[in-house]
């Protein structure tokens, strides 16, 4: 698992490259909020995460359990799933808004074009 990116995946770049040509301009990986967020857009006080459906345990056939160690594969993302959960929570309390992208989302640009004007949309009419 060492080979396993934390940072800077294809998925995140994907989603970074669409937002910049949808407008949007952005920090990476803020260590001083919750959940260390992939995607920060402090103008509209939005974070994305960017999620591998995998490792987030998402409904997709990506998103399947192991059949080999299933004990501690089902441990090991159950607590990802419980500590996005609260990493969510947290940066609601702190009022920022949480959207989530999965991976599976990212294959087709326009579909993520259109998953990204759907999500957003409704905090560029609050940003000043």
């Amino acid at each position: 698992m060492r080979s396993v990116r934390t940072t800077h995946t294809q998925p995140e770049r994907t989603v970074r490259r669409t937002l910049h040509a949808l407008g949007y301009r952005f920090r990476l990986h803020r260590k001083d909020l919750p959940g260390r967020p992939d995607i920060v857009l402090p103008r509209h006080h939005t974070v994305l995460f960017v999620h591998g459906c995998f490792w987030h345990r998402h409904d997709c056939p990506k998103g399947t359990l192991p059949v080999n160690r299933a004990e501690f594969w089902r441990a090991k993302l159950g607590r990802n799933i419980e500590r996005d959960r609260e990493n969510r929570q947290a940066l609601e309390q702190l009022g920022w808004r949480v959207v989530t992208i999965w991976e599976c989302e990212t294959k087709t640009a326009d579909g993520l074009r259109r998953i990204l004007t759907e999500r957003m949309s409704p905090e560029i009419s609050r940003s000043p």
